[in-house]
């Protein structure tokens, strides 16, 4: 193991690390945001709402993230879409993890008793009013971990946009060896950076599940 090369390269991936944490959290908030909108339209009555939403998420979890990755940023420009690689990897890690967690949030509504929905409509709640008040604070529990799971997913699954390079740890690492001829090391370190990273989040998450359990 050589340390003097892990002393000297580690700025590096520091400053790698931060890219990978900005494009993680920009994905997520667009995960999120689709995923709220999917899982309503899977839960409309609207048929052609519920068979788009159904159409969205068959697509994402049925066909491989790279190629995702490679169809916005090396075909999007021949439809008029032209973005720089950290945004096209950021709106397609966000688009793919969005099929996965509007099954998370489905789930976790349909969990909620459907007596809370009927109760609420009694007292004279609309449907919006119900899903709103009633059912999505007690659903917001149950989708903490299934989401908190898609994210770590997420974090990991941010190698990939160094396929289009976007200098996050996984490009850099790939960089650096091409320069010192220390795989070992260099992978080791990279290694180490991806589980802080996770380590982190999983901490995160285990205190918010915690905080909605106490609050009962």
């Amino acid at each position: 193991m050589d340390l003097a090369l892990i002393a000297r390269v580690f700025p590096a991936f520091l400053q790698a690390a931060w890219i990978t944490i900005q494009i993680s959290l920009i994905a997520l908030a667009i995960g999120l945001t689709i995923a709220s909108l999917i899982a309503a339209a899977r839960m409309s009555s609207f048929a052609v709402l519920r068979f788009l939403g159904a159409a969205y998420v068959s697509v994402f979890r049925g066909t491989p993230a790279l190629i995702q990755i490679f169809l916005l940023y090396f075909g999007g420009p021949q439809v008029g879409i032209n973005l720089e690689p950290f945004a096209a990897g950021a709106i397609a890690l966000g688009m793919n993890i969005a099929a996965y967690m509007a099954e998370s949030i489905r789930g976790a509504v349909l969990a909620v008793d459907r007596g809370q929905m009927e109760a609420a409509r009694s007292i004279g709640f609309g449907s919006g009013q119900a899903m709103r008040w009633i059912v999505l604070p007690q659903a917001a529990k149950l989708m903490i971990r299934p989401l908190g799971v898609n994210s770590v997913a997420l974090v990991k699954g941010t190698a990939l946009v160094a396929t289009i390079s976007v200098v996050e740890l996984t490009y850099t690492a790939q960089r650096l060896i091409g320069s010192t001829y220390k795989p070992f090391e260099i992978f080791a370190v990279t290694a180490v950076l991806y589980m802080v990273l996770v380590y982190g989040l999983s901490l995160l998450i285990d205190r918010l599940d915690r905080a909605y359990a106490e609050k009962g």
